[in-house]
């Protein structure tokens, strides 16, 4: 029964609200993980920390195939190898190789020759094994990491999917994703290439001639200021990419998924015209994002092609004078092309590098999600439950407004077998209610029992077979009915599957089908009417025989016929169940043992069908309307 003291107080006396995801007691800095903060302005801390954290999501991503990782590397350094070697034959082959072929000894310009034409060959096997690796190892990590966020997604709380839209979510694992294979499977490749390329060719030319290799650095002054300021415009340019697209998608998932709606209301001009204002936010994202990469590629080839002006003056004047050989200079200028064409290259890498990780960002912050409802560390086992529901103090507010209690502090206790019937008006705190019984929130303070356990103390898969609820929406997935109702015991037998329809009143339904029990409902049901989706969440919840059953308003989708036939079915299958059905329609209430009246969070009235008709108070007024409805 009710504590009707608790009942009774006002909510100022209540608890202070406390959220039970303790407050973190870190920096300032690590508020910047998860998703809630993605739209907000991002300060020099929040880069550091986002970009620490993409890179440890990163590396555990490249962990278990390292080496593959190692091999790939050890073949980039050998297409290296052999592309800075080329210059070198050239530069042998016309100081020395002409020279003896001028005497007559053709000898040593045919080796610079096979030299060269032999580098060009290795460089070309060592792309295409390197290609061959590369994918296979990118192909690996994103399926990883696919699985990774879908599979974290599902295990988050019922509060997270309330506050982070499936479009968003559907982002992630498309254009994110997608911008992430693009660095993966080309990019890194070049990326990593043209590093090397930098870092060797440097070298080289400081060893052919040390003043022409102090022109080359001097031009590297202007050039890392340029790519200092690049990064910074970019990578806030893709964050907003990521963020706009994501709209755009949350806006397109919705449209489709209401289009029944959208049609019945003639609402296609309106949602076109939300969808061209969110596509103009990514169209400008994207427009500025590249207008700094065009800055940055053209000031990267102006820088270059100066450079290349000036060695040529430099570089005429000591062959001139002596200092060098016509060689050596020929060689620069092929080095100088190779160095500048990597940088050009490192600047379309740049591209989707800054794309990519504002992609990996998002990603790292969905995963970074911690569940609200976490499972216990040591659970106490339960078997099979007898159904005994609790409630000592147990109250409840969400995280976003901790200071407003949903529902006020209340003890209740539900004795295992009863059937209890939850009215009340709409926002009266009926569903939370349920929500804390079926375990989708925990309380923010008190307890919930089964059989005398906290039900954070229960393992995850001991609750889900002791307690199952059914919402007003029930959800079919593509696939046979068959397959929809064995969702409540996946090992179940035919037999079983069909005495469950049997109970619910849906066998002959069913059988009247194209193919039975094999008929394909196909995406979300479709095939079947809303009463008839309705009957197969009931199945499922019959054939999985749970000790407490929740039906959140789980008869609203069904016709008087159809409701008749169910309530008839769930008296013979809730016998000797704990059951609490939250209906707006009273005549579920008739198969009742006990009901409860809330009204603001707080049960106001508590007692049999029979006793609250025959009183004056709340429950016996919404009968008497109900009754007048039905004449």
């Amino acid at each position: 029964m009710t504590d009707t003291a608790e009942a009774g107080k006002d909510t100022a006396t209540q608890p202070t609200p406390i959220d039970l995801r303790k407050e973190s007691s870190a920096p300032a800095a690590e508020s910047w993980r998860g998703v809630a903060n993605e739209d907000k302005e991002i300060t020099a801390a929040g880069n550091l920390v986002l970009a620490s954290r993409s890179r440890r999501l990163l590396a555990s991503l490249v962990r278990p195939y390292k080496r593959s990782a190692l091999l790939a590397l050890a073949i980039i350094l050998i297409d290296n190898v052999a592309m800075v070697a080329g210059p070198l034959f050239v530069a042998y082959a016309l100081d020395v190789g002409v020279d003896k072929a001028l005497g007559g000894n053709w000898g040593p310009l045919y080796w610079a020759v096979g030299g060269f034409i032999g580098m060009a060959a290795l460089g070309a096997a060592t792309t295409y094994v390197f290609l061959r690796v590369s994918g296979k190892l990118s192909q690996s990590i994103l399926f990883d990491l696919r699985l990774r966020v879908f599979d974290h997604v599902q295990r988050l709380s019922v509060g997270f999917h309330e506050k982070y839209t499936s479009g968003r979510i559907i982002s992630r694992l498309t254009s994110d994703l997608e911008s992430l294979e693009s660095l993966l499977e080309s990019a890194l490749n070049d990326a990593i290439s043209a590093i090397l390329s930098v870092v060797t060719i440097a070298a080289i030319l400081v060893y052919l001639d040390v003043p022409l290799a102090l022109v080359v650095m001097a031009g590297f002054v202007p050039l890392i200021y340029v790519t200092r300021s690049a990064q910074r415009r970019q990578r806030a340019g893709y964050r907003r990419t990521r963020g706009t697209i994501a709209k755009v998608v949350v806006h397109f998932v919705e449209s489709m998924g209401g289009i029944r709606a959208v049609q019945a209301f003639r609402r296609e001009v309106r949602n076109e015209t939300i969808l061209a204002g969110e596509d103009s936010q990514y169209r400008a994202a994207n427009a500025d994002a590249l207008r700094g990469m065009a800055t940055y590629t053209g000031l990267t080839r102006l820088i270059g092609n100066v450079t290349t002006a000036v060695i040529l003056v430099v570089g005429g004047w000591r062959v001139i004078n002596g200092h060098i050989e016509v060689g050596v200079l020929a060689a620069y200028l092929l080095y100088l092309r190779r160095f500048y064409g990597p940088l050009d290259e490192l600047a379309q890498v740049f591209n989707s590098y800054q794309s990519a990780a504002a992609a990996l960002e998002k990603i790292s912050g969905v995963l970074e999600e911690e569940p609200e409802v976490v499972e216990p560390l040591h659970p106490q086992p339960i078997g099979s439950a007898t159904g005994a529901m609790t409630f000592d103090k147990a109250w409840f507010s969400y995280a976003n407004d901790p200071a407003k209690p949903v529902l006020p502090s209340f003890s209740l206790d539900i004795p295992a077998g009863q059937v209890i019937a939850l009215v009340g008006a709409t926002g009266a705190g009926k569903s939370t209610l349920a929500k804390l019984l079926a375990r989708f929130y925990d309380p923010s303070g008190g307890v919930v029992k089964l059989d005398g356990i906290d039900l954070r103390d229960i393992s995850d898969n001991d609750l889900r077979r002791n307690v199952v609820m059914v919402n007003q929406e029930s959800f079919l997935f593509s696939g046979s009915v068959a397959d929809n109702i064995r969702l409540g015991r996946p090992d179940a037998s035919d037999s079983d599957v069909h005495d469950a329809a049997r109970a619910v009143g849906l066998y002959d339904v069913v059988m009247a089908l194209p193919d039975g029990f094999d008929t394909d409902v196909r995406r979300r049901g479709g095939r079947l009417s809303a009463g008839q989706r309705q009957l197969v969440a009931f199945a499922r919840v019959f054939l999985a025989a749970p000790a407490v059953i929740v039906l959140d308003e789980a008869t609203s989708s069904l016709d008087i016929p159809s409701e008749r036939l169910v309530q008839r079915a769930l008296e013979t299958v809730l016998r000797d169940r704990t059951a609490l059905i939250i209906a707006h329609r009273l005549s579920t209430v008739a198969i009742a043992d006990r009901v409860l009246v809330m009204d603001g969070g707080r049960i106001v009235e508590d007692g049999s069908p029979d006793d609250l008709i025959a009183g004056s108070g709340r429950f016996a007024r919404l009968h008497a309307a109900w009754r007048e409805s039905l004449v």
